[in-house]
């Protein structure tokens, strides 16, 4: 595993695990223009449990099988204004969750939303990999090489 100053090196397109969301080998792709991480989720549904807001949501979890889905939930942290890719607006859910990249994990902000037009199923945006990441734009899945 390459690291440069203790951060791990990536390329523009990585594997990661989602462990809190029981998610393992998503491809992802590692976007240093965007601030926010989103996870491409289906069926959104909000619930209360013990006076918190939590949401219930699908997942496809593996790219190339699309009839394999998952259902799994998650405390809502808050919501968000976020402008996507494409300049418009729109509310999304926030959660935390934990991040396994390569020998490193940790907990990160992630919205949900519809990414079904995206290749990807999860952006990694700047704000997850501050402090951790550094990213080689031109290549890919540097991770598994290791």
């Amino acid at each position: 595993m390459r690291k440069i100053d203790d951060k791990l090196l990536v390329g523009s397109l990585e594997e990661c695990g989602l462990p809190d969301l029981k998610i393992d080998a998503l491809s992802i792709r590692v976007d240093t223009g965007a601030k926010t991480s989103s996870l491409h989720v289906d069926n959104i549904e909000e619930f209360e449990r013990d006076g918190e807001l939590w949401v219930s949501f699908d997942i496809h979890p593996d790219i190339h099988s699309v009839t394999t889905i998952v259902k799994r939930e998650a405390k809502v942290k808050g919501q968000r204004q976020i402008k996507s890719s494409n300049a418009t607006r729109q509310k999304r859910c926030v959660i935390d969750t934990r991040i396994q990249l390569g020998d490193k994990e940790w907990t990160i902000e992630l919205t949900l939303t519809d990414r079904s037009e995206m290749s990807y199923l999860m952006l990694l945006g700047r704000q997850a990999m501050e402090g951790r990441l550094i990213v080689d734009p031109e290549k890919e899945y540097l991770l598994k090489q290791d």
